[in-house]
């Protein structure tokens, strides 16, 4: 028997792929974050980042396929161990709950599926750029000049996308789940890898708390600066001008380079 399948067979070696990949994951988020808090500065500057992720088609495909497969692992695993958790105990606890059970971790896999859910809808919004699905119209024909080449404006879409108020919304839901998420899951894996002692748990804990409230705080933030016209208001009415003037051979490119916050 291969050590991949006692891993997966045992209910150890479960929460060890589930703890790794949580892991894993709630780094990409740090650096997918990092990446998005560039829309606070000029428009060129989210662009060239964007652009130049999109000139390293092999990179960029290896990290798609590698994201894929950890969610796929995360979510397989913590599905099984839920079931496996309810078949060892059929007969709930008096009162509904285990005593000192933290409420976050009741809701553990509803968020999980809901965050799921909701990358599907990134990734059609911002990467596929399917035009029913964000409220505005086809991103695809939205494009600026960045070096004097014509490139997609990624600037563009993030604000005309979140001045759609239901949109914005369900971003910021979106990041709130994840907030409840990641801050019993980053917790959870310290405990899964045996580093849970009396000493170093309550410090582990407010790590996670502080991590989780901070994501949340930056992810959120950039929906509501957009929507709240705080930031890239002029800037979207020339982007909203371009989608109606689509058919032009020349687009209607914004100025780079200035500050539209």
């Amino acid at each position: 028997m291969s050590i991949v399948s006692v891993i997966f067979k045992s209910s150890i070696g479960k929460k060890y792929v589930m703890a790794g990949t949580g892991a894993l994951l709630f780094l990409f988020v740090i650096g997918h974050l990092v990446g998005n808090l560039q829309v606070f500065g000029p428009p060129e500057l989210i662009n060239t980042y964007a652009h130049f992720l999109q000139s390293k088609p092999a990179m960029v495909w290896g990290a798609r396929i590698g994201l894929l497969v950890l969610v796929v692992l995360h979510v397989t695993t913590a599905v099984q161990l839920s079931i496996a958790n309810k078949a060892a105990r059929p007969v709930t606890y008096s009162g509904g709950e285990a005593y000192g059970s933290a409420w976050q971790s009741r809701y553990m896999l509803m968020s999980g599926i809901v965050i799921a859910a909701f990358i599907v809808y990134h990734l059609a919004h911002f990467t596929a750029r399917l035009p029913a699905i964000n409220g505005v119209g086809d991103f695809t024909k939205i494009k600026t000049v960045l070096h004097g080449e014509i490139v997609p404006d990624v600037y563009a879409m993030m604000v005309l996308g979140f001045q759609v108020w239901w949109v914005a919304l369900f971003y910021i839901v979106a990041q709130a789940l994840l907030f409840i998420h990641l801050g019993h899951g980053i917790a959870s894996a310290f405990q899964s890898f045996g580093l849970r002692d009396h000493v170093w748990w309550p410090r582990i804990q407010f790590l996670a708390k502080g991590a989780s409230i901070a994501i949340f705080i930056g992810y959120a933030l950039i929906p509501i600066s957009i929507y709240m016209r705080v930031v890239g208001s002029d800037y979207a009415g020339k982007a909203a001008a371009q989608l109606k003037d689509s058919a032009s051979v020349q687009p209607a490119v914004a100025t780079q380079g200035k500050e539209t916050h």
